[in-house]
């Protein structure tokens, strides 16, 4: 008898114990948490045959513009391709092989096609919605979980993850009361979901409703933050919570300690430091030299390759002042816009505008900087992020039309941005 997955779906190429490795790994990669790599390894030194150890490495290693890591992405592609698969499996091979292509939509569409199926595939449902997530696609953030409902109910592993991802899909889309009651439906049910924690965290932000957040992030944080590799991100979003109740000392305690006192290299995480630092800089708040030491890791790491990433790493250099790197990095996007893969159109519709209009406001040039954001603000959704990571355009355009003296401007943002809020 085959191996199964706690879904009862058929592991190709499994020993028995293998399979018991991978279930474990799964299931804390779907609370963002745990040691999976380890297991994964493991698994697949019993048995170097096993196809979705294969791919759940690729998954985790392929997205973003950490070369090392996608390096181990690249081999696990490789090493998957030729060996006997399902058919459900030979659609996650396909899915990574165009992940490591470059070609992220086409495998946004392969795991829909997947999950159409087997509607009960919950890492062909999470890796589809991390691929909505990178494309910026709000919609099927929300639908892709949406559809496969109808196979769900109570009581039935991983249903937590279910109703995480669905939950931040909905937030996305503006359905924030239900958002918010399936997230913390699905916290309950695993304190550990990392990712539900933020969709509550995400439904709290975009409401204004910042001493609950507070409350929220802080009621069990040793739940979602303890070997968790997405603690960063929540801590990054408790210290939003905290900036929006002009509480700036909190915030750079938070900053020095869990978001980036260890100086991570990792791009996820950088980008927080970053998007942090940005919002106490149209503060106008001294950061002493946590912009330099940021920018520091950032000259190390490549460009062009992620135009999400590539803004961040633009705002560092703006932050710390060294114009050489910055303007390495407008010419690194440059050429990815003729480069392979989505990074091209990624780039192209909405990265190096951005990037072009935070180096414009980072050198006074206010015009330039509110005529490019006042243009891409409203596509800037087609090179990924959430809304609350995408909420920094609009802060940086407001600061340059007061800046700029641009007061019609000024008035008419702030006015469109207090109306935005839901009347909670």
């Amino acid at each position: 008898m085959p191996a199964t997955d706690r879904q009862g779906l058929e592991l190709s190429g499994a020993s028995p114990a293998a399979a018991e490795l991978f279930r474990t790994a799964l299931a804390g990669y779907h609370c963002y948490a745990g040691e999976p790599f380890p297991l994964l390894q493991a698994a697949l030194s019993d048995s170097p045959g096993f196809v979705m150890a294969h791919v759940l490495k690729a998954y985790m290693t392929l997205t973003g513009s950490d070369a090392g890591i996608r390096r181990i992405g690249v081999a696990a592609v490789q090493a998957v391709q030729g060996l006997p698969t399902t058919s459900r499996e030979a659609g996650h091979v396909a899915a990574v092989t165009a992940m490591e292509a470059g070609e992220i939509r086409a495998a946004g569409r392969i795991l829909e096609d997947v999950t159409l199926e087997h509607p009960r595939d919950v890492l062909a449902l999470q890796a589809g919605q991390q691929v909505d997530f990178v494309t910026g696609d709000s919609r099927m953030l929300r639908d892709r979980i949406g559809r496969a409902l109808p196979a769900w109910s109570d009581g039935m592993p991983d249903h937590h993850a279910i109703l995480g991802m669905h939950a931040f899909g909905l937030e996305e889309t503006g359905h924030y009361a239900r958002a918010e009651t399936s997230g913390r439906r699905a916290v309950e049910l695993e304190p550990r979901n990392g990712w539900a924690q933020h969709a509550v965290a995400h439904v709290l932000e975009m409401q204004d409703r910042r001493a609950e957040g507070v409350a929220w992030m802080t009621a069990a944080p040793h739940a979602w933050s303890q070997q968790s590799f997405f603690a960063i991100h929540n801590w990054w979003h408790l210290a939003l919570f905290h900036l929006g109740l002009d509480d700036i000392d909190e915030v750079l305690r938070l900053y020095d300690g869990p978001i980036y006192g260890a100086r991570s290299s990792m791009a996820f995480d950088m980008v927080d430091a970053a998007a942090l630092l940005w919002r106490l800089k149209l503060r106008g708040v001294d950061v002493g030299d946590r912009w330099e030491t940021l920018a520091q890791v950032y000259a190390t790491q490549p460009r062009g390759l992620y135009a999400f990433d590539d803004v961040h790493a633009m705002m560092a250099f703006v932050g710390a002042g060294r114009d050489a790197e910055g303007q390495a990095t407008l010419a690194a996007m440059t050429a990815a816009i003729d480069g392979p893969g989505d990074n091209a159109q990624f780039t192209r519709d909405a990265g190096l505008p951005v990037a072009r209009a935070l180096h414009a406001f980072g050198h006074g040039d206010d015009a330039l900087a509110i005529d490019l954001l006042r243009d891409v603000r409203n596509r800037a959704g087609r090179f990924g992020g959430s809304h609350a990571q995408r909420d920094l355009l609009d802060l940086t355009l407001i600061a340059a039309a007061g800046r700029a003296g641009e007061t019609s401007l000024e008035r008419a943002l702030l006015a469109e941005r207090a109306e935005a809020l839901p009347q909670v």
